[in-house]
């Protein structure tokens, strides 16, 4: 220990004095080895024995083509990396596979893909014959081939039988992630003029047929969004909007919105009546179907930023004024039965005022419809 502490010692007295170029100058042990590539030789890349196959493998950290040549003299200075546009070009309709099942995952919420599915099938001939938008489903008729689109005509033709007739199934279920949704396709086929009923399967068994709709649709999709296609904002409330609102009280007297609908729809429904609501969502735990308001502050709006004058002179309030005032509570959704209550709580423990609750709760009703 004692050696150490003399060794660091006289390391220190050592970088101390003035002659310690050796250890700090240009040609010291402690230089700037940025530059020390451009010395670099370049060699032959490596030969494999002619009797061994080998699979191509590429650099994985390529060098950049803007760098110095070897006439550079000096010092040189990397240049900064390009920002990546891949994230800028990506689509919000994508293409996902597990084993035979093929599905389009989108980065929408339910309700804005629920009208693009649909345009697309009705513009391929397909008509509809029955429509659940609380649950995401829609069906079509017993069609054949001739009576659909030519290039769906066309495309089906390969998959399945010339004389038979189609039917589809078409399920929009809310993704993984908020405001994402998972669009499956599943149909049924039986001979041309047959009036036998057959059921649709839970999952794809005529999986060629199922892959040419869902290819056929993730291609419009792309092109719909691509082309800045507008959503439908009745149909997207339609979507969700829960079959049954009511008011109704607890058995300690508090208010309690009762929704007719599963929870994912009604998690999306409240959450857009919350969003066009008065007060701001600050949180939101959808494992525990909890959505966090301040009451004190306004809703969230995409270009709300302070004025000029308001940064000019400091008349937005701070952080600490917004905590001091601010009236925090959670509107909670449970499932119970065939329907979604819907709660105020001031937190885990502790129920909030009735009028409260019935406040927000009154809010959320308007808009919900």
């Amino acid at each position: 220990m004692k050696r150490m502490a003399g060794l660091s010692a006289l390391a220190l007295i050592i970088s101390s004095t003035s002659g310690c170029g050796w250890l700090w100058g240009e040609d010291g042990y402690f230089r700037d080895r940025g530059s020390d590539y451009l010395q670099a030789n370049q060699t032959a890349p490596m030969q494999m024995p002619p009797d061994v196959s080998a699979k191509r493998l590429d650099p994985l950290l390529p060098i950049p083509r803007n760098v110095a040549d070897d006439t550079f003299k000096g010092e040189y200075e990397v240049p900064r990396p390009l920002p990546l546009s891949a994230t800028a070009e990506a689509s919000d309709f994508s293409l996902q596979k597990s084993g035979e099942s093929r599905w389009v995952l989108a980065q929408r919420a339910p309700a804005e893909v629920w009208p693009v599915a649909r345009q697309f099938f009705q513009d391929n001939g397909f008509q509809i014959v029955e429509e659940r938008p609380q649950t995401g489903e829609f069906n079509t008729s017993w069609q054949r081939f001739d009576e659909l689109s030519g290039s769906m005509a066309k495309r089906l033709s390969t998959t399945s039988s010339a004389d038979s007739e189609t039917r589809v199934r078409v399920r929009i279920e809310p993704g993984v992630q908020r405001n994402t949704s998972e669009v499956y396709v599943v149909s049924v086929q039986r001979p041309a003029g047959s009036t036998s009923e057959v059921g649709f399967p839970n999952s794809s068994t005529n999986t060629g047929a199922d892959a040419a709709l869902v290819d056929e649709m993730l291609a419009s999709m792309t092109r719909s969004a691509e082309k800045g296609g507008s959503v439908s904002l009745l149909a997207a409330r339609d979507f969700d909007a829960p079959s049954r609102v009511s008011m109704s009280e607890d058995g300690s007297g508090n208010p309690v919105l009762n929704l007719g609908a599963d929870l994912d729809r009604a998690w999306t429904s409240v959450g857009r009546a919350l969003e066009q609501g008065q007060w701001r969502i600050e949180d939101i735990n959808r494992s525990l179907g909890l959505y966090y308001i301040n009451l004190a502050e306004k809703a969230e709006k995409k270009d709300d930023e302070p004025g000029f004058f308001s940064r000019m002179l400091g008349t937005a309030p701070s952080k600490e004024e917004r905590e001091a005032r601010a009236e925090r509570y959670q509107v909670r959704l449970s499932k119970v039965g065939d329907s979604v209550q819907v709660t105020v709580e001031k937190d885990i423990n502790t129920v909030a005022p009735a009028d409260v609750a019935r406040r927000v709760l009154t809010e959320i009703q308007d808009n919900l419809g």
